[in-house]
């Protein structure tokens, strides 16, 4: 997946003057925040299990070494194998020498954002094998060569027509509008894809140290045909995904659905643990897990340490307002949202996403719906102070930054000047309260108006507020005289 996260803000507009695009973000903002509220709604304990979640997630992290260790142990005392890969270049590598090892032509996999992220498809292709995806959105988008703007509807950019258009196109069937006919469509080219397939690949949403196991989460039932089909099974999966036990496992999958979709439960949840033993019905010869690191042990210890307790739920980005209206093909990388703001800056340098942390209103609902109660808001300042740093923000915004410290360091001016501006913008919004357009706010009024300032400055208010307290304490004490 071609990087063009540096082209954020011209991305960016031309996805505000999409229609089909603003038609498709309209659903998204009227789907999933309401469906995870009423979910919510339905769990009293869901704070506490939030707490619960965010605890543990810490002791692991903490503890990442040892239940890393303690996982492949058990991997290995099942049958199967783990491929440790410091970078996606040692992932596709390992990957394909599994392929290779099979004879494999065809590989069926199920939809994983980290085979995005390691641009796994175009790396198998180059070396002779065909990957399929076989999750519908993610079926959709390899017709379209095309890729995903969501991590859990990969394809939620696109309307019912953008479907029937390419199916038409690819399978060389009569265009329909009925889903479930477009349904049944797929599954009918898909099928044989199950079936020949010599090699499956999934992702995982957890690794559970205590048995060895994997678990996928899915509302389709491909993921359970793309691993127990192929005689090979891969997981490829990042460190950060290790939970010390199943019992671990649920808690996350009692907040994961909400979250993510507003269900109770996802349809599917189905664990692996190794290859087929010999009372099984089904299930791999092989089985492999190859654990991804790509920079993420690096973020141990610092201040985007937390970043890591993401169960990629996309909460986040449900809620978001800048994803809301531009999507996330703008962001122009594999993770777009907040939780893409604040791990693509790590992945790919700030030099490159340097835009993402700055696509923020800082409104902090993101961290508010978050399941693990990340603090996205604080680590995206943490990476503008970065930017900062290396001098990559724009020279206006560093000197506009400049000139404010300079007022800011001396309070009498600073508040003088306060005083002035909100007087000016008041005087100027007239008996509407509103500006239209505003000299160098222009990227705010150009899709808004600007609210004018409501009553006196802060520190106006703030010894308001204070004299009112005082006098309040003053008739109190008088009264107990």
């Amino acid at each position: 997946m071609e990087i063009k996260t540096p082209e954020f803000k011209a991305s960016s507009r031309i996805a505000l003057e999409d229609v089909s695009l603003q038609k498709a973000l309209g659903n998204l903002r009227d789907g999933f925040p309401q469906k995870r509220a009423a979910a919510v709604a339905r769990m009293p304990e869901f704070e506490t299990l939030r707490d619960q979640a965010r605890d543990l997630k810490n002791h692991t992290i903490e503890h990442l070494d040892y239940y890393l260790e303690q996982f492949e142990t058990n991997v290995t005392k099942h049958g199967g194998q783990v491929h440790w890969a410091r970078d996606g270049q040692q992932a596709r590598e390992a990957i394909l020498k599994i392929c290779q090892s099979a004879d494999a032509k065809t590989v069926t996999k199920g939809k994983s954002m980290v085979s995005e992220e390691i641009a796994l498809n175009d790396y198998l292709e180059e070396n002779g094998v065909q990957p399929v995806e076989t999750d519908l959105g993610e079926y959709i988008l390899q017709l379209r060569e095309d890729h995903p703007s969501h991590i859990i509807a990969p394809a939620i950019h696109l309307n019912l027509d953008d479907v029937s258009d390419i199916f038409s196109k690819k399978h060389g069937t009569e265009r329909t509008d009925d889903p479930a006919a477009l349904m049944q469509e797929a599954r009918e080219m898909l099928r044989k894809q199950f079936v020949g397939a010599d090699v499956g690949i999934t992702g995982a949403n957890f690794c559970v140290a205590e048995t060895g196991s994997t678990i996928i989460v899915t509302n389709e039932g491909n993921g359970d045909l793309t691993q127990t089909l192929p005689k090979v099974h891969v997981v490829i999966t990042t460190i950060d995904k290790v939970v010390p036990t199943l019992e671990d496992m649920t808690l996350y999958l009692r907040l994961l659905a909400r979250s993510a979709t507003g269900q109770e439960f996802t349809v599917y949840n189905t664990l692996s643990t190794g290859p087929r033993r010999e009372e099984d019905q089904d299930g791999p010869d092989e089985f492999h897990v190859v654990l991804l690191d790509n920079g993420r042990s690096e973020m141990v210890g610092t201040d985007f340490q937390d970043m890591l307790r993401c169960i990629r739920c996309s909460a986040c980005m449900n809620h978001c307002p800048v994803y809301g209206s531009v999507g996330g093909h703008a962001y122009g990388w594999v993770y777009p949202g907040p939780m893409g703001s604040v791990l693509t800056p790590k992945l790919i340098g700030i030099d490159k996403a340097g835009h993402l942390p700055n696509a923020s209103t800082f409104c902090g609902t993101c961290e508010s719906v978050c399941p693990v109660r990340i603090p996205l808001p604080k680590m995206m300042r943490h990476w503008r102070e970065r930017e900062f740093e290396k001098h990559l923000s724009p020279t206006g915004f560093r000197f506009g930054l400049g000139v404010w410290s300079q007022f800011a360091r001396r309070p009498k001016l600073y508040r003088w000047l306060a005083k002035l501006s909100s007087l000016s913008l008041k005087t100027l919004s007239g008996k509407k309260g509103r500006l239209k357009s505003l000299p160098l706010k222009n990227g705010w009024t150009a899709w808004r108006d600007l609210p004018a300032p409501q009553g006196g400055t802060f520190m106006d208010q703030w010894k308001k507020e204070q004299g009112k307290k005082q006098q309040g304490n003053k008739q109190h004490k008088g009264g107990q005289q």
